[in-house]
């Protein structure tokens, strides 16, 4: 699952998110949450208490079923405090994993779209380890949420202003993370564009598998060892 961009705001979505990983979360060999699991995270000390829920049902499901997370661009502050606390393990981004006998490169799939010059370079800044420190040391929270608040309306903004295909993944990227770190496919978000793509690289027929966003529904690319890969829609009545 990718982009869930879960919210005290937004009630529905964040039951259906629950719903699910317990209903779910249980029964599978593991869960990866690919980024943006939340719509904003202000560091772990300010931003815990706002998703009490959902963390105590990550938790609960970690207990038996192994919860790996990558960081989105919402998101990229997820630290130590919110891997014990929900018993996930953060993983970097991309990750490389075993995908029942297919080697898969998992990714939140910002770093895909590299035609967006503006948004790589927010990027670079934003995860700068000493920027993140000082952010989440030095700013008070009622601060944050104000930043975060203007942020949002900024990136909101900036993207009703650019064209549609800059947002999303450039081609000779993805070609060239699949020659670069050897997989048969790849599954990421970011782009909220769900679907499946098909290469055929020097030869070799690949996958790339992308997310669905969490605003109006649920998507949930559900892999089986015996039926293979299903990307599924969740109507909110299942939350």
């Amino acid at each position: 699952m990718s982009d869930m961009h879960l919210d005290p705001s937004r009630p529905d979505i964040n039951a259906l998110f629950i719903n699910y990983v317990q209903q779910h979360g249980p029964q599978a060999d593991a869960l990866y949450l690919l980024g943006d699991l939340f719509e904003v995270w202000l560091g772990d000390q300010t931003s815990l208490p706002d998703y009490s829920d959902v963390i105590k049902c990550l938790a609960t499901v970690a207990k038996t079923t192994p919860i790996f997370a990558i960081r989105g661009n919402r998101d990229f502050t997820l630290g130590k405090r919110f891997a014990k606390a929900s018993g996930t393990q953060l993983l970097s981004d991309p990750y490389t994993i075993d995908l029942y006998g297919r080697k898969t490169l998992i990714s939140h799939g910002d770093l895909l779209c590299t035609d967006d010059v503006d948004y790589q370079r927010y990027r670079k800044i934003a995860n700068n380890p000493l920027i993140k420190w000082l952010a989440l040391t030095l700013i008070p929270a009622g601060k944050k949420r104000d930043i975060a608040k203007n942020m949002r309306a900024a990136s909101k903004k900036a993207q009703a202003e650019k064209q549609s295909d800059i947002m999303d993944v450039n081609h000779d990227a993805v070609i060239d993370w699949f020659r670069e770190h050897d997989v048969q496919q790849i599954i990421h978000g970011h782009t909220h564009r769900p679907k499946q793509h098909h290469y055929e690289i020097d030869g070799v027929a690949k996958q790339r598998w992308v997310l669905g966003d969490w605003y109006s529904q649920g998507s949930v690319l559900r892999v089986d060892s015996e039926t293979g890969a299903e990307l599924l829609e969740l109507n909110l009545a299942e939350g």
